[in-house]
């Protein structure tokens, strides 16, 4: 019973996280967009730190695929 229901959790955990990353990363794409759009000579930075906080969210779903397979 208790392998059951830890399956089920590990599913739900990776299920929510492959939801949430790509909206997480949307709305980076977009606040970077507007970063720029309002201070083009900043273009640079933002760049470089809208790739780095991408890259963080993506490792999200590693994680929970991990922690999926661990509880189950």
């Amino acid at each position: 019973m208790f392998n059951i229901l830890a399956e089920i959790s590990g599913n739900i955990n990776v299920a929510a996280a492959a939801i949430g990353v790509p909206l997480g990363i949307g709305l980076i794409g977009f606040k970077a967009c507007e970063a720029v759009g309002r201070n083009p000579e900043a273009a640079t930075k933002v760049l470089v730190q809208s790739i780095i906080a991408m890259a963080f969210a993506e490792a999200i779903v590693f994680f929970a695929i991990f922690l999926g397979k661990m509880a189950g």
